[in-house]
């Protein structure tokens, strides 16, 4: 409940009762001079005839002295009247100065107002205009008082804003809308408003006060929020469902390069075998590119100078473009630290060169920028997620393509949305560029209008480490044969069975188990065991706890960890460098056989959780 004098304050700040005011002081001094005119005209024929009926009487010999007493009452009545009329005078000055300073206080705040404030009449002409509205639409009072209050309103939202002008004429307030409202440059901006009305002295409205409230980054923010949560749901599908289907794509590519290696390049069904394992490494393709999306796939993250990725892929995306498009790179040096996989950040520069390729059919021109920036509370308030101040490296791609409107920006990172034609795209390319960022700890931007080309800006934070030349590694092996003993820890049988097979074929002794409880059975039987193979993600006992468990056992134990994606307790190759290696489903027969004989002629022994 209000306080008394918070009451009086808003009573006195009020703009109805300012205009009351001024009513009442009119009337009041009209009374007055009305009051004062009639009674000395009064006073004035009284004295006058008191004068001359003294002169006759005084003419006829009669005392004068006895017609004195009433002139001079007369006088006196005149007199009092005259101070009274001054005194009244005096007390309406003072009002009118009361008044006045509320009026200019009012004017005050209402001018100073973060909101636009504006009075119009009940036919929409608008009578005053508060100097934010230059603020933030960009229109002076000047240029408004000339325009009818509807015209720069969205033409979906007229119906809105007629409804509430409406009910605040009948009820004398209007329920809070929201409505777009058109900038002087053309563009919308997204306003939260409410009316009042001013009511004349037999009570009609006559007159209603506004007050707009521009929400358009409040507005912005909502709808970059959305967009997350959304983002974020269809992320997590993708993910289990990759999950799942990787499983399914390594028993269809382990069992199709076992039936190539049976078959003479003479065989019939050599050709069949080839088309299903084609099919096969596609689909895998595209699961890792759903894992990219959702974030759920297993990084390797190394300290990076972005100037050196972009050098080692220039040649390489110069051939995607092709000739009729103009390549150039922008690159500053020194530039500062990131952090991320360079395999994945090659693959976002690939994309977006794809992308940006496919957006110039004609031609045009291709830019690539890095360059440091320091990003303060101002920048990173536009942004609903979290986007934390500080420094950061920016990778821009630019073309001068087709562009995109506004709609078309608010699907591009989802998966499977693509505006290119039939069989021109998987509609996975920006979707992976934003799973890839996103897990990587950055930011992605799009800037974008239809005929006017894209831009896409992603911001890294840097770090305070040097950065790790990347350079190529060659596996060399003696014998991917093997005789050491493997315990296979997987969940799905038939992928647990190829894997068994696949090991058995390269000579190895393979123990299998069905998840971690299981493994541990074995294990308690077992006198000697080199390798753990297994499955990161299981039911009860996961892969790194079990792996935590066996090393307690087996001193020299070596680890593999198999996943399709992180979605439990693997964010990136360094959660698990301290205990083994990391082979991604779906994987091949040679991916297997590498990675398995790497992990057992490492010399260092894996060390506990």
């Amino acid at each position: 409940m209000a306080q008394p004098q918070t009451a009086a304050v808003q009573n006195m700040l009020s703009p109805h009762s300012v205009y009351r005011r001024f009513r009442q002081i009119e009337r009041r001094e009209w009374w007055l001079w009305a009051c004062a005119v009639l009674v000395t005209i009064f006073l004035a024929s009284a004295l006058a005839s008191f004068l001359l009926l003294s002169s006759e009487l005084h003419n006829d010999g009669y005392d004068s002295m006895l017609v004195h007493p009433a002139i001079r009452g007369v006088v006196g009545l005149v007199l009092l009247f005259d101070i009274y009329t001054l005194y009244q005078q005096s007390q309406i000055v003072r009002i009118r100065h009361q008044v006045l300073a509320q009026e200019k206080l009012f004017r005050l705040i209402t001018e100073n107002a973060g909101d636009m404030i504006a009075v119009v009449d009940i036919n929409g002409h608008r009578l005053y205009n508060s100097p934010s509205y230059q603020k933030i639409l960009g229109y002076s009072p000047e240029e408004l008082q000339e325009t009818s209050a509807h015209e720069q309103i969205h033409p979906e939202d007229l119906a809105l804003v007629h409804d509430a002008a409406k009910e605040a004429q009948q009820a004398g307030f209007g329920r809070r809308i929201e409505y777009r409202m058109r900038h002087k440059d053309g563009t919308w901006r997204y306003l939260e408003s409410t009316a009042s009305a001013i009511r004349d002295d037999n009570g009609a409205i006559e007159k209603l006060v506004i007050v707009n409230r521009d929400i358009t980054a409040r507005h912005r923010l909502e709808n970059q929020f959305r967009q997350a949560q959304k983002m974020e749901a269809v992320g997590r599908l993708s993910g289990g469902i990759a999950h799942d289907f990787n499983n399914l794509l390594g028993v269809i590519i382990g069992y199709s390069e076992i039936l190539t290696e049976g078959l003479s390049l003479a065989d019939p069904m050599r050709e069949n075998v080839d088309e299903i394992l084609k099919a096969g490494r596609r689909a895998a393709s595209l699961t890792r590119q759903l894992l990219a999306f959702s974030r759920q796939q297993v990084l390797e993250p190394k300290a990076l100078d972005l100037n050196e990725v972009v050098s080692d892929t220039e040649r390489m995306l110069r051939r995607l473009v092709g000739e009729d498009i103009y390549f150039t790179t922008h690159l500053q040096n020194p530039l500062g630290t990131v952090k991320a996989d360079p395999g994945q950040v090659e693959q976002v520069l690939m994309n977006l060169v794809v992308n940006a390729r496919d957006a110039m059919p004609e031609g045009g021109h291709l830019v690539i920028e890095t360059a440091n920036v320091e990003l303060d509370h101002v920048f990173v308030s536009r942004y609903s997620f979290p986007f934390k101040p500080g420094s950061y490296v920016l990778l821009t791609v630019s073309d001068t393509g087709v562009g995109m409107d506004a709609e078309t920006q608010t699907h591009i990172f989802e998966p499977f949305f693509t505006t290119k034609g039939k069989d021109k795209g998987t509609g996975l390319g920006l979707a992976t560029v934003y799973g890839i960022i996103k897990q990587s700890g950055g930011y992605i931007e799009v800037l974008s209008e239809r005929g006017s080309g894209s831009i896409f800006k992603i911001y890294l934070p840097q770090i305070q480490e040097a950065a790790q030349r990347s350079s190529p590694t060659v596996e060399s092996f003696d014998s991917l044969q093997g005789h050491e003993t493997v315990l296979v820890v997987e969940d799905e049988t038939a992928l647990r069975t190829l894997t068994r097979n696949l090991l058995r074929s390269l000579g190895y002794t393979v123990l299998e188990a069905t998840n971690g409880g299981e493994a541990l059975k074995i294990a308690a039987t077992t006198p000697v065991l080199d390798l753990l193979l297994t499955d990161v993600v299981m039911p009860g006992l996961n892969g790194k706890t079990l792996a935590h468990e066996l090393t307690k056992q087996y001193q020299n134990l070596k680890v593999v960890y198999m996943s399709g994606y992180t979605g439990q307790g693997v964010g990136n190759k360094e959660d698990l460098s301290s205990t083994g290696l990391f082979l991604p489903k779906p994987f091949t027969r040679e991916g297997l056989a590498h990675k398995v004989r790497l992990a057992l002629d490492t010399r260092t022994p894996a060390a506990p959780c």
